[in-house]
């Protein structure tokens, strides 16, 4: 994996969320498939790795 990959994020509840340049902070992130969907369009993963930023 090439060192300068960026991982766009705007998820603004995540604590990894940069909100300046809306990216996700985690060096690398673990996607998982959602239970039971098959529908071969992004909606069929998710970031594992979110973690919810507490105020």
């Amino acid at each position: 994996m090439e060192k300068n990959q960026k991982i766009h994020c705007t998820v603004e509840s995540c604590t990894y969320h940069n909100k300046d340049k809306n990216l996700c902070v985690l060096e690398a992130i673990q996607v998982t498939p959602i239970a039971n969907k098959k529908t071969m369009k992004p909606d069929e993963s998710m970031c594992a790795s979110y973690e919810y930023e507490k105020e």
